[in-house]
């Protein structure tokens, strides 16, 4: 077999955690698998990165930040490849560069174009071990990218699809992908198995579990995942395509997220003509920042609100660029909100089912938890609420779909 394995930044965050990930390497090579690992930085190291370039410039050169914080993944991968053979385990680190995982230029949040995989399975063909430092990339120019947050897992994906490996394993501080987040609610369970679909709106959602951008590589390549846990041998999590052994009359929500690191902006009082909400979108697309709920309110006076939420750490970016969009377009003002939460109900299953909006709306009314906004999709339904309300939303929903019962993990 040729597996893919990632391991995050906890899972190398000393000497002795790198020497436990040599071991489990070690452990695939001694039963004749050929293995790439995707590593993380050490915990900690990239906000320490950032923290740097922070302390000089509040708006950092990302050309620059991206030269800085790629030397994270360096360290690590250089340390387990002399782990590895220091185990006598023989084995090579590499760069993005060195792979050649072109990328364009948008710096801090590049997105992968081509994968030059020669150099890579030469190496594997050597029987060597080959580390490859996760999150980063080389533009057309040579210049060094990262590909944003949680983009080893990425990576990992990225390479297993051009590999065409048997699987891609993404090693966590947690033994899978869970139905809520185990914090939040301690009935919270493990699934078997969840499909791509059903995690990318997870991932979106704030399951922080796995990168939105692999899981949409792994369906698009159909490169199976298995979350597992770095600190454990548990069965994990497989993320696949829905198959015979996922019940979509059964199974209808899989799990409850929340993400409490959004921001809501509101413009005040737009034009309510043609073009207005096109000007507006297209300044936050073209600064790359994703927008996720919207809602316009009902034109008064041929002026309306629109209201949207982005990352939280978008948010004061988005902010800048609302204030100077409302004074081309003649709106009002804006307004920015970051005490919200966002909690969405998530499955395959709702599509077929009437009435799971409804119930939605009743459990949160229950505890009084009152609706800012509400977005919803063929398999996801979310609502903004005040941030004090999330976790309790949480709990509300878990319970009152049945995830915490124990014969809904069989389904899957």
């Amino acid at each position: 077999m040729l597996v893919v394995q990632k391991y995050g930044g906890t899972s190398v965050a000393d000497v002795d955690r790198i020497r436990n990930v040599a071991k489990r390497v070690i452990s695939y090579r001694e039963k004749g698998d050929k293995v790439v690992v995707v590593l993380s930085a050490m915990a900690g190291e990239t906000d320490k990165l950032l923290n740097l370039a922070y302390s000089i410039d509040k708006f950092p050169d990302e050309r620059e930040v991206d030269v800085l914080i790629s030397t994270g993944e360096q360290v690590s991968s250089a340390l387990l490849a002399i782990m590895l053979k220091n185990m006598l385990c023989d084995a090579v680190s590499m760069q993005g560069h060195q792979v050649r995982i072109v990328t364009d230029s948008s710096y801090t949040k590049a997105r992968i174009a081509t994968i030059e995989k020669d150099r890579l399975a030469a190496e594997l063909d050597k029987g060597r071990v080959v580390v490859v430092s996760g999150f980063q990339g080389i533009d057309e120019k040579g210049d060094i990218t990262t590909l944003g947050r949680g983009g080893s897992d990425t990576t990992a994906v990225a390479l297993a699809a051009a590999l065409q490996a048997d699987i891609c394993e993404i090693y966590t501080d947690v033994d899978g992908v869970y139905t809520t987040d185990p914090s939040v609610c301690h009935k919270a369970r493990r699934l078997d198995k969840i499909s791509y679909d059903e995690m990318l709106e997870m991932a979106s959602l704030g399951a922080k579990v796995l990168q939105i951008r692999s899981v949409e590589l792994a369906k698009k390549y159909n490169v199976p995942i298995l979350v597992k846990t770095s600190f454990g041998d548990g069965p994990g999590t497989l993320v696949c395509k829905e198959g015979a052994t996922m019940s979509m009359e059964k199974v209808v929500i899989a799990g409850v997220t929340y993400n409490k690191n959004e921001a809501k902006i509101v413009v005040r009082k737009v034009p309510d003509k043609p073009g207005m909400a096109a000007k507006i979108f297209t300044a936050l697309s073209d600064a790359k920042i994703v927008v996720d709920v919207i809602v316009q309110n009902v034109s008064k006076k041929d002026k309306t609100d629109i209201t949207f939420t982005v990352s939280r750490t978008d948010a004061k970016k988005a902010y800048k660029i609302m204030e100077e969009m409302a004074k081309k377009i003649g709106a009002a003002g804006v307004s920015i909100d970051e005490d919200i939460a966002k909690v969405s109900i998530v499955g395959s299953g709702m599509i077929s089912h009437a009435g799971i909006a409804s119930k939605m709306f009743a459990v949160l009314a229950d505890e009084g938890i009152n609706i800012k906004a509400i977005t919803t999709s063929e398999i996801k339904l979310s609502c903004v609420v005040e941030s004090k309300y999330g976790q309790l939303a949480v709990q509300s929903l878990h319970k009152a779909f049945g995830l915490d019962k124990e014969e809904i993990k069989e389904e899957m």
